[in-house]
């Protein structure tokens, strides 16, 4: 029996003691022991891994109906990922309204759009049995908040996440959209990858504020990106500055250009940047995201340029 398949059935290795025993890894009274590879056993090893691993690997297949998949993610949370992913989806329409926008929220565990998009109930069922989107502000969306209660946690272990992922995937009835925009969880685990590898991805969008412990992050999801080969459109530096609302001053409470600085360090580009501000806020948790409800704010001005400046990244679909 190989050493993988040992590893995928057992869950160790079963190596040779000094008497010539076999010594299963494991146990009370197991010996552990290990053995240095050769060079050549070494690069066989992970010639066979790669294999087995490109086998494993799942082929890339468009979303029916969807033109481009364009994904808001970040490496931490709470760094406002699912505001920019709202307001750059209305942001996106209110730039061009022949455009037929989607919103799709895979982070299972925490999912933020049916209340920034003010959405409740079940998805209905299309003749093909596809979920159909719920829609609001003339946005198409689906999200696990909309699967389970709204105070009902989701206590699932990765494979069930995976299938809950392939779901909304999958079983979605979206129609024709011309952008797709992904709101992803935080971090680099198992559904940015599932997501990234099972469906052609025009373009990432790193969200992050100026902090350093939320740069570190976003440094590593940007790398991510690069390494499953999803082109990173740039950054967008959240909670820039506070402004405050009688005297006017500028404090930037989360330090200054920390987003510019990973940037050049990547050699991307800030696509833009929004303030900490009370308005943007309060209208995230009203379920009025600021660029329908004060689409002549500032803080709106600031999504909709962001969103320019992400389709001007963009391919044509047809390329």
């Amino acid at each position: 029996m190989g050493i993988w398949r040992r590893l995928l059935l057992f869950g160790g290795v079963s190596l040779r003691a000094g008497g010539g025993a076999t010594a299963p890894l494991g146990g009370s009274r197991a010996m552990v022991c290990r053995r240095q590879l050769s060079g050549a056993e070494s690069e066989t090893l992970k010639q066979r891994r790669t294999q087995i691993m490109s086998r494993g690997l799942p082929k890339q297949k468009p979303i029916e109906g969807v033109k481009q998949v364009l994904v808001v993610a970040s490496g931490k949370g709470g760094v406002g990922k699912s505001t920019t992913a709202v307001n750059l989806a209305l942001a996106l329409a209110a730039n061009d309204s022949s455009k037929a926008i989607g919103l799709l929220d895979v982070d299972v565990y925490g999912p933020s759009i049916p209340k920034m998009m003010n959405l409740k109930g079940n998805p209905e069922l299309s003749q093909s049995n596809l979920m159909k989107p719920l829609l609001n502000y003339g946005i198409a969306c689906m999200s696990m908040g909309f699967l389970v209660e709204e105070n009902e946690p989701v206590v699932w272990r990765g494979l069930m996440v995976m299938s809950a992922i392939e779901k909304l995937l999958r079983q979605v009835d979206w129609g024709q959209l011309d952008y797709l925009v992904v709101d992803m969880p935080p971090g680099t685990g198992d559904v940015q990858l599932s997501v990234s590898q099972n469906i052609p991805i025009t373009g990432a969008v790193i969200v992050s504020t100026p902090q350093d412990v939320a740069l570190m992050d976003a440094h590593k999801g940007a790398e991510m990106f690069r390494k499953v080969h999803v082109p990173v459109l740039g950054l967008v530096q959240n909670m820039s500055v506070f402004q405050c609302p009688k005297c006017k001053h500028k404090t930037h409470i989360f330090g200054a250009d920390g987003a510019r600085k990973l940037a050049q360090t990547l050699g991307l580009e800030v696509l833009g940047d929004i303030p900490l501000h009370l308005n943007i806020r309060e209208a995230s948790d009203t379920g009025q995201p600021i660029v329908f409800s004060q689409p002549e704010s500032d803080e709106a001005k600031a999504y909709l340029r962001i969103a320019v400046e992400v389709v001007r990244r963009l391919p044509s679909p047809s390329e």
